[in-house]
């Protein structure tokens, strides 16, 4: 898996670098459309901890799995398994990448990548955030949405179960088209995470200091 699959989970590189055309347009929901996004939204909305493995297919079809940690609002912490060398970190309405092999980090505001739609502190799937289409099939739910006043940046399509609603993958793509799909696993609710997960030292850490 190279390094843009890797910020492709959540979409924190810098896609569609040109804007297309014209916007896309929000899908006209029906009664049953609305009746499964609120469903969706209060699902959602009561995930204020959540812990699972994952496994990543990437554009190319590689694949890598980890482990990810999530505390609502604003904090995130996605650990790849070894070999793999990268970490992301969310905290202080910011992103953080980091390459242990390249030593290299970066930083991304939080609100410009579709993250910040599942990490936000009330999840509300109108205004700023359109719906550009919703998928069924037996069993299956699939919601795609966008940033209305950012339609550029690419899409972020939730799969969940639908009888009991469950979240089960989001999909990104790209301005190519490309797909990067994320599947859940081993999901664990409700539990306590220390302060210390979701932080990432930008600056070498003293000998003996604690690591924060």
């Amino acid at each position: 898996m190279n390094r843009r699959a890797a910020l492709a989970l959540l979409a924190l590189a810098p896609i569609f670098a040109a804007r297309p055309a014209r916007a896309i347009s929000a899908m006209t929901l029906s009664p049953e459309d609305r009746a499964d996004v609120t469903r969706i939204e209060a699902y959602l909305n009561a995930i204020h901890t959540l812990k699972a493995r994952f496994e990543q297919i990437a554009p190319d079809g590689g694949d890598s799995a980890g482990t990810i940690w999530m505390a609502r609002p604003g904090r995130l912490r996605v650990q790849y398994d070894p070999p793999v060398p990268y970490l992301l970190v969310a905290n202080h309405d910011q992103v953080i990448f980091h390459d242990s092999q390249l030593d290299q980090t970066n930083a991304t505001p939080l609100g410009d990548t579709p993250l910040s739609i599942l990490l936000a502190d009330h999840i509300a799937l109108t205004g700023d955030i359109m719906i550009t289409d919703i998928t069924r099939v037996p069993g299956v739910i699939q919601v795609t949405v966008l940033r209305a006043r950012r339609w550029w940046q690419g899409s972020l399509s939730l799969v969940f179960d639908a009888a009991p609603l469950v979240l089960r993958q989001w999909v990104v793509l790209d301005e190519q088209r490309r797909e990067t799909r994320v599947s859940l696993s081993d999901m664990e609710f409700g539990g306590q995470f220390p302060d210390a997960l979701f932080e990432f030292a930008l600056t070498p850490t003293p000998r003996g200091a604690p690591v924060r």
